[in-house]
């Protein structure tokens, strides 16, 4: 009985011995995770090297595309037999498009520190500098890894993110480091909430409870920052109950954040009702050092004219869509893409302008 005892003592409270194991186990670890970070920060930026050098030496030659293709199969060939498969053509050709994807040498240095080659190949196939730019600032801020980022490329983040920013009437040219700290930022347009299996005929009390069954989900759609509070949240007006349907607060932003639901198409009526409970939640709810409330109104359908006419950006609303089934990928960018067009001609029929003073 007495060894048995021992052996359970031993087992739950930690010797010495133990005690300095952990700490020795903590500190190797530490260092092994440190040395990996600087090895991939420093062959990220070899890649790149490589890239840039090719890609001077590819822009001095007469005839480019014939001379390029020339000297990188000769680089890949001798720089294969050298150093390894990593160095053969189809690789330089990656780190060659890197450099031109990239060419700002003191953001990409930053980016360095964080981001693996496997996130930078990610990001090589999108055309839009801008989108390079947004994801590879997400996956810092988020701390994504490479499939989360496979994962928000292949569901459009920086186009819904885009469209969404539209209604603030102007496309800013938001230097990266700013991006997530803008209120306008951090709502997307439309949300994809496929996750929640809501069947036809399903009314908002299903919507919300769908939401709050899956709300680590959710949240992971709405994006980094943000935090649930309370559903249904209580306010008594003039002796009358209103019940918000979700309130969140996003840290970042230091903001309380409103979410109604709404089944059908947006209609005006709905910006009365988000005001009122705003200045409710700004009135009773906010604590010292918060910034103002903020809205999204999700709707089945937007009213984008609507939307833009009223002008909701000024009391701090954004109102998008919810699709709770997504199409196929052609038709999804297609939509996405048109959408961003009209919300454009639409701006630039109201004589604002566009970033880089174009007006599509």
């Amino acid at each position: 009985m007495a060894t048995n005892m021992n052996e359970i003592t031993h087992g739950t409270v930690p010797t010495p011995a133990d005690s300095l194991h952990a700490e020795l186990r903590s500190l190797i670890a530490s260092s092994r995770q440190r040395l990996a970070g600087a090895v991939n920060a420093e062959l990220t930026r070899l890649y790149w090297s490589v890239g840039e050098r090719l890609r001077t030496e590819v822009l001095g030659g007469a005839d480019r595309a014939k001379y390029g293709d020339q000297l990188i199969k000769r680089m890949g060939d001798q720089l294969a037999q050298e150093f390894g498969r990593g160095f053969e053509a189809k690789n330089l050709r990656r780190m060659l498009q890197f450099s031109a994807a990239f060419p700002d040498t003191e953001k990409v240095a930053s980016l360095m520190r964080h981001l693996s080659w496997t996130h930078f190949l990610q990001l090589l196939p999108l055309k839009i500098e801008a989108a390079r730019w947004f994801y590879a600032q997400q996956c810092v801020e988020s701390r994504w890894s490479v499939r989360e980022l496979h994962h928000q490329i292949e569901r459009k983040a920086f186009e819904r993110t885009e469209l969404a920013s539209l209604q603030v009437t102007q496309v800013r040219a938001e230097p990266v480091e700013a991006l997530g700290t803008n209120p306008a930022q951090v709502f997307k347009d439309p949300y994809f909430l496929d996750f929640l299996g809501l069947r036809q005929g399903h009314d908002e009390a299903d919507l919300e409870a769908a939401i709050l069954r899956q709300l680590e989900a959710f949240i992971l759609e709405l994006g980094r920052g943000f935090a649930f509070v309370e559903r249904q949240k209580r306010m008594v007006i003039d002796g009358e109950d209103f019940y918000l349907d979700l309130l969140f607060y996003h840290r970042r932003l230091r903001r309380l954040v409103a979410i109604e639901l709404k089944l059908g198409r947006f209609k005006a009526a709905h910006k009365g009702q988000m005001e009122l409970y705003l200045k409710w939640l700004d009135k009773f709810e906010r604590q010292s050092g918060e910034e103002a409330p903020i809205g999204l109104i999700l709707c089945a359908e937007s009213s984008r004219e609507q939307v833009e006419l009223l002008q909701m950006h000024k009391d701090g609303i954004t109102v998008a869509e919810y699709w709770t089934e997504l199409p196929p990928k052609a038709e999804l960018e297609q939509h996405l893409h048109q959408a961003l067009i009209e919300a454009r001609e639409r701006l630039a029929r109201r004589g604002v302008l566009l970033e880089g003073g174009e007006d599509a």
